[in-house]
C-alpha cells in the first residue's frame, strides 16, 4: 500500500475477529517501531505485547477491547530520555499504528491516563518506565466509516498564529 493510501484508511478499530495475528506480522510492525527516529537518538522505549486473554481482559478498558487478539502497550523509558521520552515514544507508536494498517490490521490507541499502576503491576513494569499507550491488535470485524477532518486553513498559520498561506 503507498503511503498516503496508508494514513487515510488508518482507523481505530474497536470490533475484532476472532483470529490469531502471525507471530511473523507482530514482529514485522515491532520492526517498524524500532526504527522510528528518537531525540539524539536514545530510543526510550520499550513494548510489551499481551496476547493472554485474561490479561487482557484486565488491561482492556472496555469490553470491545477485551475482545482483541493481542494488545502492545507502549512503555517510555524516563530514565534513558527525562525531556523527549514520551513524544518519542509516541512516533514509534504511530509507526505501529501505520504498520498494522499497511498489513490489513486493526489498532485503537488507547492512552493510559490513571491507570499506570494497574498496568505495571500486571505486567511487573520498573519504575523508570511510564506508562503511554496500549493499543489493540488484530484482524477488524468492522470498517468505520470516514470521519470529516478540519481543513487546512483550520489548523496551519504561516509565519505566525492566524496568518493564512499568502
Amino acid at each position: 500500500m503507498k503511503f498516503k493510501e496508508v494514513i487515510k484508511k488508518r482507523r481505530s478499530i474497536r470490533k475484532y475477529k476472532d483470529t490469531p495475528v502471525p507471530k511473523e506480522q507482530i514482529l514485522e510492525i515491532l520492526e517498524a517501531a524500532r526504527i522510528a527516529p528518537s531525540a539524539s537518538h536514545r530510543q526510550p522505549w520499550h513494548f510489551i505485547v499481551v496476547e493472554d486473554k485474561e490479561t487482557i481482559k484486565k488491561l482492556a478498558k472496555s469490553e470491545w477491547a477485551a475482545t482483541a487478539p493481542v494488545m502492545i502497550v507502549g512503555l517510555a523509558d524516563q530514565a534513558a530520555s527525562p525531556v523527549w521520552c514520551i513524544n518519542d515514544l509516541g512516533v514509534a507508536f504511530e509507526h505501529i499504528v501505520l504498520a498494522a494498517t499497511d498489513l490489513g490490521l486493526g489498532t485503537c490507541w488507547m492512552g493510559q491516563s490513571n491507570r499506570e499502576d494497574l498496568v505495571k503491576g500486571l505486567l511487573d513494569v520498573p519504575d523508570n518506565f511510564k506508562v503511554v499507550a496500549l493499543t489493540t491488535l488484530g484482524v477488524p470485524d468492522e470498517t468505520p466509516a470516514v470521519k470529516e477532518r478540519k481543513s487546512l486553513d483550520a489548523i496551519v498559520s504561516w509565519e505566525k498564529y492566524g496568518s493564512k498561506n499568502p
